[in-house]
């Protein structure tokens, strides 16, 4: 892979905003906007776009529930980073998605499960006739039995989805697994471009976006400071500095940590923390790890490891 051909999709705000409920200033969004924009990465995903009404909110949450009149208002001046913005199954209204031309995203991006396929495909097919550019995200993949994959990829064949990704959902793969997935999906849908999306419960976010790269993947997700639900994501710092393409960057992303990520750290939990750990090694969903982690047992790392390794105890992973 040669690194001209590389993208970043930086996840701060959407994949960051699991952490802290979306409580981003407009200042915050701004700067990262400016200095993603200035360190040469190619999209933000400015948050979801997702459909209040869908959801029964309440309250207003305007990363959670992007208004393109108020995105407007936030970047006031378009550069050359992209914008994109993710949606769930079901939780969208085609109402709310205006054409392309009259809204300031340039990418949306359809998250589902394998069992899902049909229906993001439907999503991605109507976004696409209103010009944008899409991706397929297809989470939990580390528990998709592999029939269900080739099942799937029969129909997303034949879709206009741009970008298909592969999503380590629970953080539990390796390289050697990422390996694997990456030139499965190049046999299974050699017509599409590749994406990839990692947690850092094992520490190998970073390694395994390296390998997905090396292997021919194009787009490549991460957040400023790893800021991600639970073990969160591949940094973005690292991969602007590590990848030799001469459009990055490294000392603008510095600024946005030093000014706003280390006050955010210390406001909010997420990284390498033991309970995140144990549920990547058990290639389980981190919701429990989360719920622990609010609880007066916080540090009790060995309680709930046998609360998670005891059978009855431990959930199947059914959501996002």
């Amino acid at each position: 892979m040669k690194p001209k051909n590389v993208k970043i999709i930086d996840c701060t705000i959407r994949d960051g905003g699991l952490v802290n409920n979306w409580d981003f200033s407009i200042e915050f969004v701004q700067d990262l906007y400016n200095g993603l924009n200035d360190a040469g990465v190619e999209y933000m995903e400015i948050g979801y776009k997702n459909s209040p009404a869908l959801l029964n909110a309440t309250e207003p949450n305007p990363w959670r529930f992007l208004d393109d009149d108020f995105l407007k208002q936030v970047i006031t001046e378009k550069k050359k980073t992209k914008l994109s913005a993710l949606v769930d199954i079901g939780r969208v209204d085609p109402n709310d998605i205006l054409p392309r031309e009259e809204s300031i995203l340039d990418m949306i991006r359809v998250a589902c499960y394998v069992r899902e396929v049909d229906k993001g495909l439907e999503l991605v097919e109507m976004f696409h006739n209103l010009g944008y550019e899409t991706s397929l995200n297809i989470m939990a993949l580390s528990s998709v039995p592999e029939h269900q994959l080739i099942e799937a990829f029969d129909m997303v064949r034949e879709s206009p989805v741009d970008v298909v990704y592969i999503v380590d959902s629970f953080g539990s793969l390796d390289p050697k697994d990422i390996e694997h997935q990456v030139n499965k999906f190049s046999a299974l849908i050699p017509n599409k471009q590749l994406g990839i999306h990692t947690h850092n419960n094992l520490q190998l976010a970073f390694a395994n976006t390296l390998t997905a790269m090396r292997n021919g993947v194009v787009y490549l997700d991460s957040s400023i400071y790893g800021m991600g639900r639970a073990a969160g994501n591949c940094h973005t710092e690292l991969l602007v500095g590590y990848i030799k393409k001469t459009s990055y960057e490294l000392k603008p992303l510095l600024h946005v940590i030093e000014k706003h990520m280390l006050e955010m750290r210390e406001k909010w939990e997420w990284g390498y923390i033991i309970p995140f750990m144990i549920s990547g090694i058990l290639n389980e969903h981190p919701r429990v790890a989360m719920a622990y982690r609010n609880s007066d047992e916080r540090d009790q790392f060995v309680n709930f490891y046998d609360k998670v390794t005891t059978p009855e105890a431990t959930p199947s992973p059914t959501s996002k």
